[in-house]
Parts: C-alpha cells; sequence; structure tokens
C-alpha cells in the first residue's frame, strides 16, 4: 500500500468518492466523518497526510490541525474548503491567525472546493513531496493549491 492519507470530510458521498479516487490512485484512506473522529483514527494508526474540510460537526478542521500537528508539528496538511478559511462559520482558525498560523507547524496547501480530482493527487502529492525534502533552514512550505 502507498501513503496513509487520514480524510477527515462530514459529506459522506464525497468522502466515499475521494476516498476511492485516493486510492486507485495508491493513497491508503482512513476514514473520518469529523475532527473527532480523525483525532481517534490517528491516535490508532500512522498517517502520513491529513486531507481535511473545514467546516465539520463536532471538531471543525482547524482544530483538527492544531491538535494532530500538537503532537506532529511536520505532518503535512491539505485542507480543502468552499469558502475563505478566516470567515468558516464552524472552527475558525486558531488564534484568529487563519491560514498562517496552520502553515506553520510544516508543508500545507488550501484546495478551494470544487476542484478538478487531479487537482486533489497532484496537492497530495505535493505537500508528502515537501515533507521528505530536506530542511533547508527556511519558513515552513505552504503551497498554494
Amino acid at each position: 500500500m502507498g501513503r496513509v492519507v487520514l480524510l477527515a470530510e462530514d459529506e459522506y458521498l464525497l468522502a466515499r468518492l475521494l476516498g476511492d479516487l485516493l486510492e486507485a490512485e495508491g493513497f491508503e484512506v482512513i476514514l473520518a466523518a469529523d475532527g473527532v473522529e480523525a483525532l481517534e483514527r490517528a491516535g490508532r494508526r500512522h498517517v502520513d497526510v491529513l486531507l481535511t474540510d473545514l467546516d465539520m460537526p463536532r471538531l471543525g478542521g482547524w482544530e483538527l490541525v492544531g491538535r494532530l500537528r500538537g503532537d506532529r508539528p511536520g505532518l503535512p496538511v491539505v485542507v480543502m474548503t468552499g469558502r475563505p478559511p478566516c470567515k468558516s462559520a464552524r472552527g475558525g482558525a486558531p488564534g484568529g491567525g487563519g491560514v498562517a498560523a496552520v502553515a506553520l507547524g510544516g508543508p500545507f496547501a488550501l484546495l478551494p472546493k470544487p476542484f478538478a480530482p487531479e487537482r486533489l493527487v497532484e496537492t497530495l502529492r505535493g505537500v508528502l513531496a515537501a515533507a521528505s525534502a530536506p530542511a533547508d533552514g527556511g519558513a515552513p512550505l505552504a503551497l498554494r493549491a
């Protein structure tokens, strides 16, 4: 199996569609219906990259990223959203810092919805490659998808 993607998405059909797409591209996918479930699953399994929606019940995407990166600061993250990230109705950015606050922990990309399937795969591979690249002493990588 390939790299392990933790996919946190509360829209079931979209989660299944994305999961199937990523599995066809060689990724192993762990599905979670919200941030709480994603934290539980990440506690039981190694995860190479987090792919998360922002607006989810119980625990939103920004909080999920903050908690996972609290334990693993360099975890690569791709955030999917259909709205501007700093104006998310539920689960606002940690400390009000928006994308910049989350991007400080490691490779990060923001992927606006809707997106083409190949764009998702390209973005995931990009943050994984950035995580594998030797540290250059510069600022953490924030990719624009």
